[in-house]
């Protein structure tokens, strides 16, 4: 999975020391990740479809902003890796940065960690600034990995929503793709949902599905999983098997959906009448694990 090959030790033992992020800052041989509106700047290495990003050695801006410690590229040592998140200054070098859905599946493994990570640290401290108890504003502690109130003391933890999403195949070995309200034009992808309170990965496989299109299904097998910070979830990825085929659609949800042989897909895909996920998605991943191999297209991003 593209988001699951983080190669930084996180050294969470480390996040409860007095003063961890400004001795951090205070040593140039610290790497800082600027985030500027969520994007981080990156370097093209030529022709090659890898990219990596651009480290910077911390500088005294960084104290005014939030930063948090991520973790170290060793589990004894080695170097240490800070976010700053920049989102109060212009960029100088907008055309170099870029966000985890652009070149999360480009990146190596230290540095796919590293800025999946941000970003969801990130994304959660944006949002929750308020204490949920009091609605007095919090306060960055633990080195950026909670949030606390100073009012009543209250502790904060970013939050991770799972979900679940799945290839759903039939008797005759067909995959069952669907096009959600908002998808792209042309754009299907496998069914997918949030887990509910009191339920199992499995239960909330076979309640999204028939939610969503109608099908009953059994057989539910996990294949894999990944963070997806978009904002705040993990994606649990399943196989299932179809005990019907008939589609009843949830119309405030689903636009379209339909059961594809492998050539019917390769031959929508080549003709550009089917548009799937990108090669960052679980999703991709599912469908490319049913097809049998890799499918050669260009990523595209289903969401308008």
């Amino acid at each position: 999975m593209a988001l699951s090959r983080g190669g930084l030790d996180r050294r969470s033992e480390l996040r409860t020391e007095p003063g961890l992020l400004e001795q951090l800052l205070d040593d140039p041989g610290t790497r800082v990740l600027e985030l500027v509106d969520g994007r981080a700047d990156v370097e093209e290495h030529g022709d090659d479809a890898e990219v990596s990003l651009r480290y910077r050695s911390p500088e005294a801006g960084d104290r005014g902003r939030f930063v948090a410690y991520l973790g170290h590229d060793a589990p004894a040592g080695g170097t240490a890796y800070v976010l700053s998140v920049a989102d109060d200054r212009a960029n100088p070098d907008g055309d170099r940065r870029s966000g985890l859905r652009a070149v999360g599946a480009r990146l190596g493994d230290l540095d796919a960690g590293v800025l999946t990570t941000a970003t969801g640290l990130a994304n959660w401290h944006r949002s929750h600034t308020f204490c949920p108890r009091c609605g007095s504003p919090t306060q960055p502690a633990r080195a950026g990995w909670i949030r606390v109130c100073p009012v009543d003391a209250s502790e904060h933890y970013p939050r991770t929503d799972p979900a679940v999403i799945m290839s759903v195949v039939d008797a005759d070995d067909r995959l069952l793709l669907a096009r959600g309200v908002g998808f792209a034009a042309q754009g299907m992808s496998v069914l997918a949902g949030f887990v509910e309170p009191g339920e199992s990965l499995a239960a909330a496989v076979a309640r999204e599905v028939y939610e969503e299109v109608g099908v009953p299904v059994e057989d539910v097998t996990y294949l894999g999983d990944q963070p997806w910070p978009f904002p705040s979830s993990l994606m649990v990825g399943f196989t299932a098997r179809a005990v019907s085929t008939e589609l009843r659609l949830q119309e405030d949800e689903i636009e379209a959906a339909r059961w594809f042989d492998r050539e019917q897909l390769r031959a929508a895909v080549e003709d550009g009448s089917l548009r799937i996920s990108s090669r960052i998605s679980i999703a991709r991943r599912l469908i490319e694990h049913w097809y049998g191999e890799e499918i050669d297209v260009p990523d595209t991003t289903l969401r308008g």
